[in-house]
């Protein structure tokens, strides 16, 4: 059997379906927990939506758009703080549709996931706040 990538699976289906590995996209993906379901783009994406994307270095990463601009994305992982710039339509294979979580499918349409999205992206400064003083608590338990 003969192993696919993620381009060629959604190129032969339309779909893919996996779990992710790394804690990036915490708390809304937990790692090796959740199944994500990523769907052919059809078009330019927009602010919010989570791009499954293949970085220059040829590593696949799955963050948020924070900002679409005229020739690229602007993109963040939700438990991260360092922005990505530079990321085009050329680097994108699919984009999240929604999240499978103990047999319960949330759509990206789903108003709960929508709120989540605006709390935590709108308000990036309470986010970085919150974040930092997680890691720090982290490092202090060390």
């Amino acid at each position: 059997m003969s192993k696919s990538t993620f381009e060629d699976e959604i190129r032969r289906t339309g779909r893919l379906i996996y779990t992710n590995v790394g804690d990036s996209m915490m708390p809304m993906i937990r790692e090796k927990r959740d199944l994500l379901i990523i769907e052919k783009v059809d078009g330019r994406l927009k602010k919010y939506d989570v791009p499954l994307y293949k970085r220059d270095s040829g590593q696949y990463v799955l963050h948020r758009i924070l900002k679409v601009r005229r020739d690229d994305y602007v993109i963040c992982g939700d438990n991260r703080l360092q922005k990505e710039y530079g990321i085009t339509d050329s680097h994108i294979i699919g984009v999240l549709t929604g999240i499978v979580r103990d047999g319960k499918t949330i759509y990206v349409t789903d108003k709960r996931y929508r709120l989540y999205v605006h709390l935590w992206c709108d308000f990036f400064g309470v986010r970085a706040f919150i974040l930092k003083v997680k890691y720090f608590l982290k490092r202090t338990k060390k």
